[in-house]
């Protein structure tokens, strides 16, 4: 089974697709993960990489591409980014979105960052911001578009526990002979492909 963890920043994605990956005895793969490899094959930081993302579209789509062939190729998978959902498409048997309040989700960034949940707020509007329109422009993708996920949850109302219990119910609840049909992903370019 593939199942895609998405969200906006501080919504929990990392959270609940580490120990929902490490309770079915899954591999995780993030976003993260993927973008790090291109720094490193590119001997730079992470850092210096995401700086340069900003002045070249083929870092995104790059890391993009290698989502959607991981999902393709991969099973018994927890993928988790902003896109898993939208890049693995029709490759993902169980596709969840994460969310929470602004606030909440400020707060959590600030926290873990060391900043002012007010700076964290700034900063996590401007990102949500700018991917959005990177994300429309580049793939067609509303990101405001949750009509694809199976689950939609929100973190502010439960614990890391709580949450990786419902999906974990959901996995194991799963039975491809009640299966009626998942949402298809239709209308996104993957210029990639």
């Amino acid at each position: 089974m593939l199942i895609t963890v998405s969200g906006p920043a501080g919504s929990g994605k990392s959270t609940l697709a580490a120990s929902l990956a490490e309770e079915l005895g899954y591999d995780h793969v993030s976003g993260g993960d993927i973008f790090r490899d291109i720094a490193a094959e590119r001997d730079l930081t992470p850092l210096e990489l995401n700086k340069l993302a900003e002045e070249d579209d083929q870092i995104d789509r790059d890391l993009d591409r290698r989502l959607r062939s991981t999902a393709r190729d991969r099973n018994n998978l927890v993928l988790e980014s902003r896109l898993a959902g939208w890049m693995a498409g029709d490759y993902a048997d169980l596709r969840v979105w994460l969310d929470a309040p602004l606030a909440v989700r400020a707060a959590r960034i600030a926290d873990r960052e060391e900043k002012s949940a007010q700076t964290a707020r700034e900063e996590t509007e401007a990102r949500s911001a700018s991917e959005a329109l990177r994300y429309e422009e580049y793939y067609g993708i509303d990101i405001e578009d949750l009509g694809i996920y199976d689950l939609v949850l929100n973190t502010a109302r439960w614990g890391p526990e709580g949450i990786r219990s419902l999906v974990t119910d959901a996995v194991e609840n799963y039975d491809p002979a009640d299966d009626e049909g998942k949402t298809p992903v239709t209308g996104v370019d993957y210029d990639f492909e």
